[in-house]
């Protein structure tokens, strides 16, 4: 029986372990630091209480049952052995295969702005989603408590970066917004609540056609959403943002979507990484000169038929996929196939009935609320569980035709807490100073 060891229990490494478990031949690792896949799209969502964590992580155990040939492990991977396929953990123990594939996924990359890495509330894992659901609700409810706190920025929310995930953030913000001011907090000031959003660039979602770009623009104004282009976030504090041009903007809440690179593992790989950290593979996701070896996702930088892949679901899920049929290919003596992208597009959400898609290779365009329902439909069908797919399109139609549907559980008071009186304390002594 051959032996194949996973690093990673996102996209890419699920769907490959899935493929591979229906092999009798070869028996499957998979190791991951969390027990579950987190489904990064909806991350935001779950960030702005639109939806429940329980929508957007599923047990990978769940995900793998029926298999006698997996075993999913609970660890870190923090170092790997390419010439003999061996990965070692955090508590030192060590998994060789036949076969290593390596999806250990990304990280947020702070660019060495200054205070971002202390202060900013990063979105890419599901622990960071919960995090910021709390700080935002806790800053309601503080507000709600105490008034005069928004004037030391408790309803100012700055989002850094302007692609996919801050756009979509800055909206459904709005949205939640809106929604929390007509069904749970009526009593707040909201004419004085602000949503920024800051890029460097001059332009939302870049790599969306114009037409799409101004769209979101748009609709982002409509909904209070302050867009601030050609600037970046110089420094993060614990309550302002400092930006390029000098601008200092009191805030409780800093949400970076300013970038991501690959896992720490890749800098105990011995080798040498390409664009983002990530490490650069061939054509069959194989790393030149390891036999063996693979790279999948975020992890990996892919070259498609029309040059670089982006770092999306749809990719990784299809990577792992060929990845599962090179190996079974490879297992049987058989030639492996070239590997075909199937680009369905790209799309974004910008709040309620309202979204941008540019499906399929040629990118047909659409906005409103057609390209919203696809975007609902694209995005259930990423959904591994069926139940979490009933579940999530019960929730979105909910909201849409019930109005609020906000997910309202503050469950990390003290992790998420803002200690005023010391912050006032700090302020008065710096301006004697």
């Amino acid at each position: 029986m051959k032996r194949v060891v996973i690093v990673g229990g996102g996209f890419a490494g699920v769907s490959c372990a899935r493929r591979l478990t229906s092999n009798p031949g070869v028996h499957v690792t998979l190791i991951d630091k969390n027990n579950y896949q987190q489904f990064q799209p909806l991350l935001y969502q779950v960030a702005t209480a639109l939806l429940g964590p329980g929508k957007a992580g599923f047990s990978l155990r769940s995900l793998l049952r029926g298999h006698a040939n997996v075993d999913v492990k609970l660890a870190e991977v923090v170092s790997a052995n390419l010439t003999t396929r061996t990965v070692e953990t955090a508590d030192g123990k060590k998994y060789q295969g036949d076969f290593l594939i390596l999806a250990a996924g990304a990280q947020v990359n702070f660019f060495g702005t200054t205070g971002a890495d202390k202060y900013a509330y990063p979105l890419y894992s599901l622990r960071d989603a919960e995090l910021l659901r709390s700080r935002i609700l806790m800053l309601l409810e503080s507000v709600d408590r105490e008034p005069s706190l928004i004037e030391q920025g408790a309803l100012n929310f700055v989002v850094v970066g302007a692609g996919p995930t801050g756009t979509e953030t800055a909206g459904s913000l709005g949205h939640l917004i809106e929604t929390a001011k007509k069904d749970l907090y009526n009593s707040l000031e909201w004419t004085k609540a602000q949503v920024f959003l800051v890029d460097h660039g001059h332009t939302v979602l870049n790599g969306f056609s114009k037409k799409s770009q101004e769209y979101a623009v748009g609709k982002l104004e409509r909904q209070g959403v302050q867009i601030r282009f050609g600037v970046a976030v110089e420094e993060v504090h614990s309550g302002h943002v400092l930006l390029s041009d000098g601008t200092r903007i009191l805030t409780r809440t800093a949400i970076w979507a300013g970038g991501l690179k690959a896992s720490s593992l890749s800098d105990a790989l011995g080798i040498q990484t390409g664009r983002g950290g990530r490490i650069d593979v061939q054509p069959d996701f194989s790393i030149a000169g390891f036999p063996g070896v693979y790279a999948l996702g975020d992890f990996a930088n892919i070259t498609g038929a029309d040059g670089p892949l982006p770092q999306l679901a749809s990719v990784a899920q299809q990577a792992g996929y060929y990845c599962a049929h090179h190996i079974a290919a490879a297992i049987a003596g058989k030639p492996g196939k070239p590997f075909h992208y199937f680009d369905k597009g790209i799309m974004a959400m910008i709040g309620r009935n309202a979204a941008v898609a540019e499906l399929g290779k040629k990118r047909h365009e659409m906005t409103g609320p057609i390209a919203f329902a696809a975007w609902l439909g694209v995005h259930a069908l990423l959904l591994i569980p069926n139940r979490a797919k009933i579940e999530a399109f019960l929730d979105w139609a909910w909201d849409y035709f019930g109005g609020s549907n906000v997910n309202a559980v503050l469950d990390r008071p003290e992790q998420v807490a803002v200690n005023w009186q010391a912050d006032e304390e700090k302020q008065m002594l710096q301006k004697i100073g």
